[in-house]
């Protein structure tokens, strides 16, 4: 496995790829694509960390398992490339950004301009073995970005964290929250977003944080491709 670490983010994450775990989860993973077809590619595998350099970040958005079915994954969670038809939770994130921002639904699942203006887009598990979720778990990954959670709080500018599903609410020890602000809800997936996530308003709350830190809000806006 390439690691192709963007320069804002090698300082302060050279230990972690220096540590025996991170070695043993790169050789999983260049087994596994000795024998699998695994996502995101090679090449976007580390997509979050070089779309939202370190000094930029300053939303956080966290999401669980890479998409594994074919062309979905680049390395964003929630996002797919153009052209390829937002997934279930992505449409309800839209429903949600049209009552809560007056959001336009376009025509992609592509959320790089979100990464593009600082939301770290970031997956607690970086690959997957194609068509089988979770595939890569518990191999090394959660630590990696478990470290980057963490150096995202060191840092001295509020930083806003976005915590959907029980999944990424356990995270929330990494967390100094008396610096920082939490914006959590059920995750926008089917099976739970009628309990909670529709009507929560994440997008305006952190728009209203970033203002009141004195930061540029997020233009939510995608553009159709």
């Amino acid at each position: 496995m390439q690691i192709d670490l963007p320069v804002s983010w090698q300082q302060s994450l050279a230990g972690e790829i220096e540590q025996p775990y991170f070695q043993l989860l790169q050789r999983f993973v260049d087994t596994e694509r000795q024998q699998y077809a695994v996502f995101p590619p090679e090449p976007d595998v580390f997509s979050a960390l070089k779309l939202t350099p370190y000094e930029d970040a300053k939303v956080l958005l966290l999401g669980q398992d890479p998409y594994h079915d074919d062309g979905q994954a680049h390395g964003l969670c929630f996002s797919v490339l153009p052209g390829v038809r937002p997934p279930p939770s992505l449409v309800n994130m839209y429903k949600e950004l049209h009552t809560d921002v007056d959001f336009r639904v376009p025509n992609n699942g592509y959320l790089v301009p979100w990464a593009q203006q600082g939301v770290l887009m970031l997956n607690a598990v970086l690959t997957v073995r194609a068509h089988t979720p979770n595939s890569h778990k518990n191999r090394g990954w959660e630590m990696f970005t478990d470290a980057i959670i963490r150096r995202v709080n060191a840092k001295e500018s509020r930083v806003i964290f976005v915590l959907w599903g029980a999944y990424a609410q356990k995270k929330i020890s990494l967390i100094d929250t008396t610096r920082h602000m939490v914006v959590q809800s059920v995750h926008p997936s089917p099976l739970s977003a009628r309990n909670g996530f529709f009507g929560s308003r994440p997008f305006s709350t952190i728009n209203n944080a970033l203002r009141e830190a004195g930061n540029a809000e997020i233009d939510w806006q995608l553009p159709n491709l």
